[in-house]
């Protein structure tokens, strides 16, 4: 496990405000049956929380979705981060900081989905070899003087 300091989106520390609300409103509504573990995330009771559990949880929330359960797990949103941050242009070390891996190659080799960057840079290279002379690199669904 490693440990580093991150700085939260708003929206993020916006939800973990209101969870910590519902928990602190469960834990005075049993009172004596709180065991506290200073976990952010467990069961109403305070205990931690059963993997088999969370990975039904997440299941029943991507089928409500019109998600196939069976393709995406727990790991995907890690995974959709880090193709997110790339659209983004955060670059490839900054990424790799972010999700904890020592160097840019597991953030590139597993993680970093991006097919659009690429489909897109080579169409944009076929447009400029094929352009007819004439034609402006504005103008390109436009016929050209010289398209039959």
């Amino acid at each position: 496990m490693s440990r580093r300091t991150l700085r939260l989106p708003d929206r993020a520390v916006d939800s973990l405000r209101r969870h910590l609300d519902a928990q602190n409103a469960w834990r005075s509504a049993i009172a004596g049956a709180w065991q506290e573990h200073d976990l952010v995330f467990c069961t109403r009771e305070g205990l931690p929380l059963d993997p088999a559990n969370v990975r039904r949880s997440f299941r029943a929330v991507v089928s409500r979705a019109g998600l196939d359960d069976q393709v995406w797990t727990p790991r995907e949103p890690r995974h959709s981060f880090v193709s997110l941050m790339a659209d983004a242009g955060v670059p490839l070390e900054d990424i790799s900081r972010l999700v904890g891996h020592r160097s840019t190659t597991v953030t590139e080799a597993v993680y970093r989905k991006q097919l659009r960057p690429v489909l897109t840079q080579g169409t944009e290279a076929m447009d400029r070899l094929f352009r007819a002379p004439d034609r402006s690199p504005d103008r390109l669904d436009e016929p050209s003087k010289t398209d039959p």
